[in-house]
């Protein structure tokens, strides 16, 4: 079910239960701050989400709720998830979606690492 821009933390959410070990998932990158996984799906030759180890629903709700070091450490998660992709040298893209016009699909806040080739226009005008 798309998320609005007014659903609460669910606890329950695909990302929660990852979090929790209740999921598999193929890591990248884990750390007190953030996991990165490879998405189940991908939309590109390299498509993983790093996702906040607190329950956040979107990026505004990370950054008024999160604590300062906690927004920093998972900043430098998403860098360092690129690094370890090898996606500096030719380039990557980064997406993070909230509600219903975006797509945002898991009501927990991530960001999309994209690479591994070219990866064409972020949007197509309508």
């Amino acid at each position: 079910m798309p998320v609005t821009g007014l659903d609460p933390y669910d606890d329950q959410n695909i990302f929660a239960r990852i979090l929790r070990g209740e999921i598999p998932n193929r890591t990248v990158y884990e750390d007190e701050f953030a996991l990165a996984f490879h998405d189940i799906a991908p939309q590109a030759p390299v498509h993983v989400l790093v996702i906040p180890k607190g329950p956040y629903v979107s990026a505004v709700d990370f950054a008024a709720r999160a604590p300062d070091g906690e927004i920093a450490g998972f900043w430098r998660a998403v860098g360092r998830v690129a690094g370890i992709l090898g996606l500096e040298q030719e380039g990557y893209r980064l997406l993070s979606n909230h509600g219903i016009h975006a797509g945002q699909e898991v009501p927990h806040f991530h960001v999309h690492v994209f690479g591994g080739g070219p990866l064409g226009r972020m949007i197509q005008a309508a």
